[in-house]
């Protein structure tokens, strides 16, 4: 690995490692191009530092700065201070992630032209389509080994799969099975494959699971043309007279604060995070932010139309033996408006440990149909629901000014309101989740409400016009040509699919674009 100074200012910037960073970071290294990722995270070895102990884990990797919330969704009572369940530490939340690849479908892309006017709703096409991001999904499968794709055979179903495949073949669904994973199904790119423990929200200890902190990262750190700077947590984005992005300020791991110039920057922080820097980073020059002239940084907060569905059965299930996401339900993922809705949703096994059951299954409640509930833990079988929810100009992430982090920054406060749309998705979801359990014999379904948001997207879109959001086709902001935004928060829409697999391809599109930008000496 290199070592750059801090006055070198040809390096690119990246600021993060999950999905989106350590990807851009590793494809941008591989071109030849100097490279420092900066992560807000402790770095953690997957042999010696994982365990299989959700609570202990989830304090070793999730992010648990201050964070606020409000609006009317059932979070801002239930979790005020985690709205969303991401991680903090090098390889970002592609520790926590289930491993679910789907690609988005064509008509995810042009959600304002499919969907027509929905009111209330800040729909907009993406400035690209599938065909332009096909070939970027390959790249992404192939590098992330994602099953059933490049010859790569499925994972076995465990029990909950069963259940679900059951129950959803009894009730007509005929697009059914265990899932496109990046989870080795055998040995592959110097992996192990999966040995089914069953903890794959906590890190998965084989290093089965694809995760930047031991694959693309490693290989970058191969080259001599990366650095990677742990507990390197990113606090403003500078600039010169004329804009041109010049460099960032971080505090180290020892708390100093530090100052790396740089070429171009790359804000790979995720949904809330990387808002909340170009926010803090507002200046003379950029009182509203940086780039920010639309106004359109921190809005249209996404966080998908989520729920689950659990169902109790006489005999034993033990849907927590195996891996975590286990299958998925398809035949919901298109566009219908004739359910009450537009836009799909999917339906995926889902076990959560005891801990989180007990947390997340109906928070707050106590008493003895509760425990009853957590009594049928072992015969218990689970689903997620995840579908396309609408963009709203007035789901935002802000700046709250009356509460400081330990850096004395501002912290990120995340307001949400479901949109009608979003709820008569869930309503109908939990119906055929409950018909699925039903036509198997369930005894009774359990209808949980959404947890702290794994998903999170759109607060610094794409759009073809500069008025309409932050960043182009490219993730390059309308305003600066030299600042990139390399996440989830470039979505224009949702999809109804998981967003590790598109975020990872834009990452890759982004790598390319960047290298023939700089070779041209356009940035």
């Amino acid at each position: 690995m290199a070592n750059f100074d801090l006055n070198d200012h040809s390096v690119v910037v990246v600021i993060g490692s999950g999905a989106g960073g350590g990807v851009l970071s590793n494809q941008l290294a591989q071109k030849g191009i100097k490279t420092v990722c900066l992560e807000a995270g402790k770095r953690l070895d997957f042999v010696d530092d994982f365990v299989n102990d959700e609570w202990k884990m989830f304090s070793m990797t999730a992010w648990l700065d201050k964070r606020t919330t409000s609006g009317s969704w059932r979070l801002a009572k239930d979790f005020p201070n985690l709205p969303a369940w991401i991680c903090k530490t090098v390889g970002g939340t592609t520790l926590h992630w289930a491993g679910a690849s789907l690609r988005f479908h064509e008509h995810e892309f042009k959600a304002r032209s499919t969907y027509g006017d929905i009111q209330g709703a800040n729909l907009l096409d993406w400035p690209i389509t599938l065909q332009d991001l096909e070939p970027y999904y390959a790249k992404a499968e192939d590098n992330m080994g994602v099953t059933r794709t490049n010859g790569i055979p499925g994972l076995p179903g465990n029990n909950n799969f069963k259940v679900l495949e059951a129950g959803a073949k009894r009730v007509g669904y005929k697009q059914v099975h265990t899932g496109r994973m990046a989870i080795n199904s055998e040995p592959r790119d110097d992996r192990n494959s999966c040995h089914q423990l069953g903890f794959c929200f906590q890190g998965c200890k084989m290093g089965a699971k694809w995760s930047t902190l031991y694959s693309d990262i490693v290989k970058a750190e191969e080259t001599d043309k990366f650095e990677l700077r742990p507990q390197s947590h990113v606090v403003k984005i500078e600039h010169d007279d004329s804009g041109k992005v010049t460099g960032v300020v971080y505090f180290d791991a020892d708390g100093k604060s530090q100052r790396q110039k740089a070429r171009i920057v790359c804000v790979a922080g995720n949904t809330i995070e990387s808002p909340r820097l170009l926010l803090n980073s507002a200046s003379s020059k950029f009182p509203d932010g940086l780039a920010n002239s639309s106004g359109q940084v921190g809005k249209n907060y996404m966080r998908h139309m989520t729920g689950s569905v659990y169902a109790v059965f006489e005999k034993p299930v033990h849907m927590f033996r195996g891996t975590t996401m286990a299958g998925v339900v398809l035949d919901e993922a298109h566009n219908d408006p004739s359910r009450g809705f537009v836009g799909g949703y999917e339906m995926e096994t889902l076990s959560l440990g005891l801990p989180f059951m007990g947390a997340f299954l109906d928070p707050g409640s106590w008493g003895p149909e509760f425990a009853g509930n957590m009594d049928a833990y072992d015969h218990m079988a689970g689903m997620w629901l995840v579908g396309e929810d609408m963009p709203q100009e007035g789901n935002a992430v802000t700046l709250n000014t009356d509460v400081k982090d330990q850096y004395g920054m501002p912290v990120p406060n995340v307001h949400f309101d479901d949109h009608d749309n979003d709820i008569a998705m869930r309503n109908h979801a939990y119906k055929q989740g409950s018909a699925v359990y039903d036509a198997v014999g369930a005894v009774k379904t359990i209808h949980t409400p959404p947890y702290p948001s794994t998903h999170n997207l759109g607060t610094n879109r794409m759009s073809e016009k500069p008025q309409d959001g932050v960043v182009n086709k490219w993730g390059q902001s309308h305003d600066i040509a030299n600042l990139f935004v390399s996440d989830g928060s470039v979505f224009t829409t949702g999809g109804s699919e998981n967003p590790t697999l598109t975020i990872v391809a834009l990452a890759f599109r982004q790598a390319d674009y960047i290298a023939d930008q700089m070779a041209k000496n356009n940035i």
